[in-house]
């Protein structure tokens, strides 16, 4: 039996993010002689393209006075306007910096949609091409003594086709929508401006129960004229030299401040370059990140000191894990079979877009938990560092991507940016346990431009880049066979039920066709679903048409009954994604009884309301107690009879009452369910309830129905016409 391994095992680390606060405040973090200073409040705004707003004395005073995260374009796109404003848009603030001597001061942007110029003084100090990664420029050189600085950043969401995405079902908004830091450092320290990474890689050479092997990679800046000079040459090889002598030091602590194992290694510095340094550690019978079932986190702390005394420190959490996928068996977490029951999701918020907080990220990583998954696709383009801490904390494991969607370009412009943003991704992200593969494109379409010299050139980058995951795509067609083998492992975005006939989940062969299509066999599923209103509902629905007004909530739950009951049994189907957690806004489309919006979460867009298929999925995923009566929200029934169905994992034995009289008790099916047919209805208000024993206490689900032969239904009077063949929808 052939068995796909990345790497050897993954050690994963964690930037620790999780106590800055998103707005209203200036948080200053300090380890010794770093500080880090979230500056969201007072910035000036200004919508468009404003002549001279970079210059130093440019007067912003009758400009908008706003506080970050702030993002433009969701105002109306979210009501379905498709001329959404994609443009430019200026941002001024002052900044108070007396700068000391000795000491270095850098600006780094979480992100800016979706791409930026940043002028300090009326100093253009750097740009960045991508709306998701974060960037980072130094500018100590560019600071007046005389304390107050102008900063000035011009946005634009303006549609720019050197850079991803091209293409895809969602918005692409501007601004500054996650948070600015003010870092202040030593001369000497590690590595902020590359691709804004923390200058601390943490890999894994080998992670088993009984050891872990830890091989560290620490960029040291060094600013000063001190170090070894190009005269310098030791007597023996293995001499250090007092000029430029410094200590670098690896501690692990356990999740109660106990130290594991430490490491000291001294180091020369060269004056004025930036110089990688290495360490390994070993530690013995790792305690492993376990995913949702054991998320444990180590802390590691690299240090850099000169007699003593620390000059920087770097504090991450660290998760001992590794994996394999067999084409065959699926999905191996630490050695033992793990199915990934995922979800994805996109980063907007109903009336905010791209600019959320950190409580609403808590809020999405509770709901998905709640729910009982255990994976997340970071849907399509990279996501903020807190989310993936939350996930670290969480166990979830995360498929991170780039935002290369539908098309791409083969102009150099367009490579180097996609490049760019690869790196941005894999270097920021690359020490948290969470995330498991680096994603490099979602359903391109082969047309006028060739895509597989690009994606062969990524696939190589991000292997060396990080030779201990494996890269993944999401496909959706068959047009370029080879194209869909270029990663290491793949998934297909199908929509059985949905943008397929559903009778593709009642054939247990339907998806052998699909194993070969990998590189090594085996695949997930990366979307499917159905769409819903919540507002929309019918009793033994037929299959809609996705593009039409018709979007009733029962039929995305049956969709997503056939769906798990079908990959939950096949074995070389090692993941499956629900596509989508929430609800998104996508300003092009009009169906389902709303504009602008993509109805196929199992979550309100506003994460009010969880339909009917969230707790299908939370009967079968969690171990939280659920007795679910579907279709509550259908208060109204025009037909005297009536299924009822019910999700319970409490108990295998239901009861049903109507009107106070005892139906049946039945038994759930071996996913959690439950359906009493042709339950008959009274004319008015009927009581439906169902109720289960567990440990001597009776649970209980109540809801009432109203029959009324003459209401009217929302479902058009006109008879929804017939599924078309091959319609694909959005990208398929």
């Amino acid at each position: 039996m052939k068995h796909l391994k990345y790497g050897k095992t993954y050690l994963l680390t964690i930037l620790t993010l999780f106590s800055f606060i998103w707005v209203n405040t200036i948080y200053s973090q300090q380890h010794n002689n770093r500080t880090d200073q979230i500056i969201n409040e007072g910035w000036f705004f200004q919508k468009g393209d404003i002549s001279d707003a970079e210059k130093e004395n440019f007067n912003h005073s009758e400009w908008e006075l706003l506080n970050l995260p702030h993002n433009w374009g969701w105002e109306t796109a979210e009501k379905g306007d498709k001329k959404y404003y994609r443009g430019p848009g200026w941002y001024r603030k002052k900044l108070h910096i007396e700068p000391k001597t000795g000491r270095r001061y850098f600006l780094r942007f979480e992100a800016v949609g979706y791409k930026a110029e940043v002028y300090l003084n009326g100093k253009n100090i750097g740009n960045h091409m991508g709306g998701f990664g974060a960037f980072c420029f130094e500018i100590t050189e560019h600071l007046n003594a005389k304390k107050e600085n102008i900063l000035a950043v011009k946005a634009s969401n303006e549609f720019d086709n050197s850079i991803a995405p091209l293409g895809g079902d969602f918005n692409i908004y501007g601004g500054i929508y996650r948070s600015v830091h003010l870092i202040e450092t030593a001369d000497i320290c590690f590595n902020l401006t590359d691709h804004a990474s923390s200058g601390i890689k943490w890999l894994q050479t080998d992670v088993s129960e009984e050891k872990a092997v830890l091989d560290i990679t620490a960029w040291i800046s060094n600013s000063t004229d001190k170090g070894l000079k190009f005269n310098h040459f030791p007597k023996e090889l293995n001499e250090t030299l007092p000029d430029g002598l410094f200590d670098l030091e690896a501690n692990i602590y356990d999740d109660k401040g106990n130290l594991v194992v430490s490491k000291t290694h001294q180091i020369n510095l060269s004056p004025n370059l930036t110089i990688p340094f290495k360490l390994q550690l070993h530690i013995k019978n790792p305690h492993l990140w376990q995913g949702t079932i054991d998320p444990y986190l180590y802390k590691g702390v690299i240090s850099l000191k000169s007699k003593g005394k620390t000059i920087d420190k770097i504090s991450q959490n660290i998760g001992l894990r590794s994996f394999n996928i067999d084409p065959d068996k699926g999905f191996f977490l630490n050695g033992k079979p793990y199915r990934l029951k995922g979800v994805s999701k996109h980063q907007d918020r109903k009336n905010k877009g791209w600019a959320v907080s950190n409580k609403d990220l808590e809020e999405d990583i509770a709901l998905i938990t709640e729910m009982g998954a255990n994976a997340l696709r970071c849907a399509h383009y990279q996501h903020s560092d807190y989310l993936m801490d939350l996930c670290d904390k969480a166990g979830l494991l995360v498929w991170s991507e780039i935002p290369q969607v539908g098309s791409i370009k083969e102009h150099d412009d367009f490579v180097t940016n996609s490049r760019n943003q690869l790196l941005d991704m894999i270097r920021q992200q690359i020490n948290h346990p969470s995330v498991f593969a680096w994603g490099l494109f979602n359903e391109v379409h082969v047309s006028r431009n060739d895509p597989h010299r690009d994606f062969v050139d990524l696939e190589n980058l991000a292997s060396v880049e990080d030779p201990t995951r494996p890269t993944v795509a999401a496909t959706s067609h068959y047009a370029s066979p080879q194209m869909n083998r270029i990663p290491d492992i793949l998934g297909w975005n199908r929509y059985p039920g949905w943008y397929d006939s559903i009778e593709n989940l009642y054939n247990p062969t339907q998806w052998d066709k699909y194993q070969p299509t990998s590189q090594h066999g085996g695949f997930c599923f990366s979307e499917y679903g159905a769409g819903a209103n919540i507002e929309h509902h019918e009793q033994n629905p037929n299959q809609p048409v996705p593009r039409d007004f018709w979007h009733p909530e029962e039929w995305q739950s049956i969709v997503h009954e056939a769906s798990w009951a079908r990959y939950s049994q096949t074995p070389y189907i090692w993941g499956s994604f629900v596509w989508n957690m929430f609800d998104f806004s996508a300003a092009k489309r009009r169906e389902g009884g709303q504009e602008g919006i993509n109805d196929k979460g199992l979550v309100t867009f506003d994460r009010k309301i969880k339909k009917d298929a969230f707790f299908f999925y939370k009967a079968n995923w969690s171990k939280q107690p659920v007795l679910h009566i579907t279709s509550k929200r259908h208060t109204i029934r025009t037909s005297a009879k009536t299924p009822v169905k019910i999700y319970c994992n409490i108990s295998d034995a239901v009861k049903l009452k109507v009107n106070g009289k005892t139906i049946s008790t039945a038994k759930t099916n071996d996913f959690k369910t439950v359906i009493w047919e042709d339950i008959t209805l009274k004319k008015g208000k009927n009581r439906i309830e169902v109720s289960v024993k567990k440990n001597g206490k009776t649970i209980k689900d109540q809801t009432i129905w109203t029959f009324d032969p003459n209401a009217k239904s929302l479902k058009p009077e006109i008879g929804i016409k017939d599924r078309i063949k091959g319609d694909g929808g959005f990208g398929q």
